[in-house]
């Protein structure tokens, strides 16, 4: 089957969705963290109804559930899940976000004009060179664009308009996910399984065309919290013990060269102070800790706190606190049990014209916690590129290859 005559509608949803305000907020203890999140899934919603997704519907704590009917007639055709999250990261404003389509571009640097200082550079941003000849969409240079994850939102919707469009192609029942928070690291934590009741999923929020990603980190948080003693600052001497001076001293003991975010690449770990708060009798230290070895992330911890008990020879009755929590756990640990996922994946690519290539992620997914909640579920490309800065960039090209992807993934497992 080819889409080359199909008017792909992903280009206008992914602007219009864009401009509506759905930025997390990693303070807030809520669920989800923002109710502006809610603003964009009732639109998502209401489209879904409006193309004959009868079903879609919104729930308390803000996901998106929905699904596409199967066309095969065979009930042991697995159900696939097909996800994308709602919201867009703390880290830059997105709040007026002005998008702007860039057409036929051809490798010029791409000056914002809200921010001319704001410039999109090929030299700085490589894979501009192979998207000669797209049309690149930008934010006006003020805010990020919210291409991660409004992309993956934009193309599982226009698939869906295919699908119902075109009940002539052979797929299963296919579920509709959209989730908030996933960029505070809450993306699935209220998921009813029962309800989404998919056999096995894809994650829609990778950056460059063709990657496929099965491997992800696995994480957990660690916080240190150190206990000084605390004295009036008049008549401290030789009995305070400053638990601020206690936590600055065990940060700055921690390797500069090595072991940190900014000194690793590729397959290494790393451990990562997040936030430092406290005052005199109380400070705490909070990191996150990664690495593709799950194995590995006890020896960082364990190493961590050797440094903190070596920091506390200096600090005469003070002491340390500490608690590690479990934030995901690298999904190829649980992919290498389904192979069959990543393999119809990449023959999907292969019948779109492109060669799959297979990618660890620094970081995680919502798929990450889903494998481990009985979904096997890897991530594939959307094309957004930049993310969580004003320098942010899709290509309207590489969105709609997305979509034919996922048409034939969705027939491929029918067929098999």
């Amino acid at each position: 089957m080819s889409l080359d005559n199909y008017s792909h509608t992903v280009a206008e949803r992914f602007m219009r969705y864009v401009q509506i305000d759905t930025q997390s907020d990693p303070e807030s203890p809520s669920q989800p963290s923002t109710e502006k999140q809610k603003d964009l899934s009732r639109v998502l919603v209401a489209e879904l109804q409006k193309i004959g997704v009868t079903d879609a519907e919104l729930d308390e704590h803000g996901y998106v559930y929905a699904t596409i009917p199967a066309t095969d007639g065979n009930p042991n055709t697995p159900v696939l899940c097909f996800c994308a999250h709602v919201d867009t990261a703390p880290d830059c404003s997105g709040f007026g976000v002005k998008p702007i389509l860039h057409k036929n571009y051809q490798g010029e640097d791409l000056v914002l004009p809200d921010d001319p200082s704001v410039v999109l550079s090929p030299k700085e941003h490589p894979y501009l060179n192979e998207r000669i000849g797209d049309d690149i969409i930008t934010a006006s240079g003020l805010t990020l664009l919210g291409a991660d994850d409004k992309a993956g939102v934009a193309i599982i919707m226009d698939l869906a308009a295919y699908l119902i469009a075109h009940p002539e192609i052979k797929h299963g029942k296919i579920r509709i996910l959209f989730t908030p928070d996933e960029e505070v690291g809450r993306g699935v934590n209220a998921i009813d399984m029962n309800r989404l009741g998919a056999d096995f999923g894809y994650t829609l929020d990778g950056g460059e065309r063709g990657h496929l990603e099965g491997e992800s980190f696995s994480a957990d948080q660690m916080t240190l919290t150190f206990q000084g003693i605390s004295a009036h600052p008049g008549y401290a001497k030789g009995k305070m013990v400053h638990a601020i001076k206690i936590a600055a001293q065990f940060v700055n003991s921690l390797p500069k060269d090595s072991w940190c975010p900014e000194a690793t690449e590729e397959m290494e770990g790393f451990v990562h102070p997040t936030s430092i708060s406290g005052g005199l009798e109380k400070a705490t230290v909070q990191f996150i800790i990664r690495d593709f070895e799950t194995n590995k992330l006890a020896e960082y911890e364990a190493r961590l706190e050797t440094i903190a008990q070596e920091t506390l020879k200096e600090f005469p009755g003070a002491t340390v606190q500490v608690e590690v929590k479990n934030q995901y756990r690298n999904m190829r640990e649980i992919l290498d049990q389904h192979p069959q996922v990543m393999a119809h994946a990449a023959a999907a690519y292969s019948r779109a014209g492109i060669d799959a290539q297979r990618i660890s992620i620094r970081g995680g997914t919502d798929g990450s916690r889903l494998s481990f909640m009985g979904l096997p579920c890897p991530n594939l490309f959307t094309g957004e590129m930049g993310i969580h800065s004003r320098q942010e960039y899709v290509s309207v090209q590489d969105m709609e290859k997305a979509v034919e992807i996922l048409v034939h993934l969705s027939n491929i497992w029918a067929e098999a």
